[in-house]
């Protein structure tokens, strides 16, 4: 099949392309580097008139005739590919805002997959109208919303979420919906929420590409190393202010047993990189399954705090712990450090257990053929534009 990728996260959509590719599909991935992660694409889009002087004249535009010059920059790339968008058995949406435009522009791009294009199947795999209409209607539910309404984060910086309660993100929900044939989930923090879904068409967890990912038992001669890497731009909503406090007591605690490593905001390869020689990776506390970087982190053969709840655990009928849960509780978080750096031989155990959990359920190549039998499944609806 000739496969066209719209948009990239956390690197998914590069390794679901590995996978295709070692299948013998034709792979395209168009989209953004995911800000400072710079991953590669095939056919690159870049965001514009986004900071300094430029933006300010970008957000007086805006409020003087609501027009909005970085949609509109985004559009005129886009436009330049046109030729190289058409006749693709299969398009891949990331996400209802792959473009990260408003409705007017994102929908003539849409319009324009749909029209040159058989079938078109949406991911979800991060915040969009379905996922958070449901986080608000169950405030409960472990997401990225409790910090928000915690008072952690201004309303200004939740805008990349806020926006799916905007009429005009209901609009484009609507119309994908119109012309998609079926949304697949990516792990089971968006499949819960799209259960009850039309078109919902089941989990597909994420591809890793272990092929790639050296595995090296972990072996404790010195200090245990705990590698706290931090986006400055979702800092609350990953909750890493309880590792940051948790971090802090542990440091007290075992001046002589630990070594804190910390970054902010680098780049994907400088990232892997740096953790290279951590025992013991912090990821993330609100969820029920881990994400992309912790599941490259468990190939590793990581410890990796993350999100791993019951539900987690029952999925996958795991018996053995292939990683830590991580909670938003301080007290609790010192605790399971505690305990590895106690006991280090778990901590030995746990990471290679995380290895061949990701190789038995996470195989890119696997991953990719489920991917397949969807897509040839599913055909394209009477009233698609």
């Amino acid at each position: 099949m000739n496969i066209l990728l719209v948009g990239e996260y956390s690197r998914l959509h590069n390794s679901l392309k590995e996978g295709l590719e070692q299948l013998g599909h034709q792979v395209v991935i168009i989209g953004f580097n995911d800000g400072f992660k710079k991953f590669p694409v095939d056919l690159p889009l870049h965001q514009k008139w986004n900071s300094g002087f430029l933006k300010k004249i970008k957000v007086l535009v805006y409020k003087l005739v609501g027009f909005n010059i970085t949609s509109w920059q985004t559009y005129r790339q886009f436009k330049s590919y046109e030729t190289q968008l058409k006749n693709f058995d299969v398009v891949q949406l990331i996400n209802e805002n792959a473009f990260y435009c408003g409705y007017y522009y994102e929908k003539k791009m849409l319009q324009f997959l749909f029209e040159n294009n058989k079938n078109v199947f949406l991911m979800c795999c991060g915040t969009d109208y379905l996922t958070v209409k449901y986080y608000f209607e169950n405030p409960t539910f472990m997401s990225l919303l409790p910090p928000y309404l915690e008072g952690k984060i201004r309303p200004e910086n939740f805008e990349n979420v806020l926006k799916f309660r905007k009429e005009p993100f209901r609009k484009t929900h609507e119309y994908i919906y119109q012309n998609i044939q079926g949304v697949i989930a990516s792990d089971i923090d968006y499949d819960i929420p799209m259960r009850n879904e039309m078109k919902y068409l089941g989990m597909v967890p994420n591809p890793i590409n272990s092929d790639k990912i050296t595995f090296v038992p972990l072996e404790i001669k010195g200090k245990i190393i705990i590698f706290h890497g931090i986006n400055s731009e979702s800092y609350f909503k990953k909750g890493n202010d309880y590792f940051e406090k948790a971090l802090t007591i542990i440091e007290k605690k075992y001046p002589d047993q630990v070594e804190i490593v910390t970054t902010r905001s680098v780049p994907y390869l400088e990232y892997i990189d740096l953790y290279n020689r951590a025992h013991i990776l912090l990821d993330m506390v609100y969820g029920y399954d881990q994400g992309f970087h912790a599941l490259e982190a468990m190939a590793k053969g990581k410890v990796v705090f993350t999100c791993a709840e019951k539900e987690f655990y029952d999925y996958y009928q795991l018996q053995e712990r292939v990683n830590i849960n991580a909670r938003p509780d301080v007290p609790y978080l010192v605790d399971q450090l505690s305990q590895l750096i106690e006991n280090p031989n778990d901590i030995i155990e746990i990471g290679k257990n995380a290895r061949r959990f990701v190789e038995r359920e996470h195989n890119y190549k696997a991953i990719a053929a489920q991917y397949c039998s969807l897509w040839q499944t599913e055909k394209k609806p009477s009233n698609a534009c």
